[in-house]
C-alpha cells in the first residue's frame, strides 16, 4: 500500500512495541502522518524516531488509554499537529495473571478492563467527533481470538475482548451514516516480544501453539498491520461492524 495513505493521518495506541509498533511503521511507509501513542515513553519515542529517521512524519504522545483526560489530550495533540484524523488503530492492551476466575484479584480485573475495554471506548469517544466533523474516518479496534474461542485462565482478558467486539459493532451502527467505518481485528498467537519471552524457557511451547493452527504457524506482527491498513483503506469501503479473525484458522480448528 505504498503511498496509499499520503495526506492522511493515522493514530496508533499501544505503538511502543509489538503489533502497534509494526502497524505505526507500516502506516508511515504507506504515506501517513502517524501519531504514536503509548504509556511506555522511551519505546514510544523510539517508534516515532524510527519513522522520522526513515523520512516519515510522526509524533509521540504519552497516553494512558484508561484515563479520559489523557485520551482527550492525545486527540487534541493530533489535531494541533496535523489538523485531522483519518485512521485510528485502538490497540493498547494488557493481560492478567493466568489464574482461574475466582482466584483473580479485583485490582487485576479493573486494570485489564480499564485498558482493554474502557480504553477502546474512551479512544472512540474522542476520535469519533473529529471524524464526524470531517465526514469520514476509519477505526480498527484490537479484540482477540479469545472473543471467539475460550482460552482458560483469561477471564478478565476474555471479557474485555468480547466487549470490544460489541463496542465495535455498536459504533459501526451508530456512526455509519456519518461516513465512518468501525471494525475490529481478532489476532491469534502473534510473535511479539511478549510471546518470545513466554516461550523462551520452553521452546516446545511454540510448537504446541503452532500445532493448534491449521496454517501451522504463529503470525508475525506485519500480518496484523496489513489487516489494519486494509480495513482502514478505501479498499474496504463497504466493510464495517466486522470482527476479522487473523489467527491462522484457530477459530476453525477442531
Amino acid at each position: 500500500m505504498k503511498d496509499f495513505y499520503t495526506g492522511k493521518v493515522a493514530l496508533v495506541t499501544g505503538a511502543a512495541t509489538g503489533m502497534g509498533h509494526t502497524t505505526a511503521i507500516e502506516f508511515a511507509k504507506a504515506g501517513a502522518k502517524v501519531v504514536v501513542a503509548d504509556v511506555v515513553e522511551d519505546l514510544g519515542r523510539k517508534t516515532a524516531a524510527e519513522i522520522v529517521a526513515s523520512g516519515g512524519d510522526a509524533i509521540f504522545v504519552r497516553t494512558d488509554v484508561s484515563d479520559a483526560a489523557s485520551v482527550g489530550a492525545m486527540v487534541d495533540a493530533t489535531l494541533a499537529k496535523y489538523g485531522r484524523l483519518d485512521a485510528a488503530f485502538n490497540n493498547a492492551g494488557v493481560i492478567e495473571p493466568a489464574v482461574r476466575l475466582a482466584d483473580l484479584d479485583e485490582k487485576d480485573w479493573d486494570r485489564v478492563l480499564g485498558v482493554n475495554l474502557k480504553g477502546v471506548w474512551l479512544c472512540m469517544k474522542y476520535q469519533l467527533p473529529v471524524m464526524v466533523a470531517q465526514g469520514s474516518g476509519a477505526i480498527v479496534n484490537t479484540s482477540s481470538v479469545c472473543a471467539s474461542r475460550i482460552l482458560p485462565r483469561t477471564s478478565a482478558y476474555t471479557a474485555s475482548k468480547f466487549g470490544v467486539v460489541g463496542l465495535t459493532r455498536m459504533a459501526a451502527v451508530e456512526y455509519g451514516g456519518d461516513g465512518i467505518r468501525v471494525n475490529c481485528i481478532l489476532p491469534g498467537a502473534v510473535f511479539t516480544e511478549m510471546m518470545k519471552q513466554a516461550v523462551a524457557d520452553d521452546p516446545s511451547r511454540l510448537e504446541r501453539v503452532k500445532a493448534t493452527r491449521p496454517l501451522g504457524k504463529v503470525a508475525d506482527p506485519i500480518v496484523i498491520a496489513n489487516a489494519c491498513l486494509w480495513l482502514c483503506s478505501d479498499q474496504a469501503e463497504h466493510i464495517t461492524g466486522h470482527a476479522l479473525p487473523v489467527d491462522g484458522g484457530y477459530v476453525a480448528a477442531a
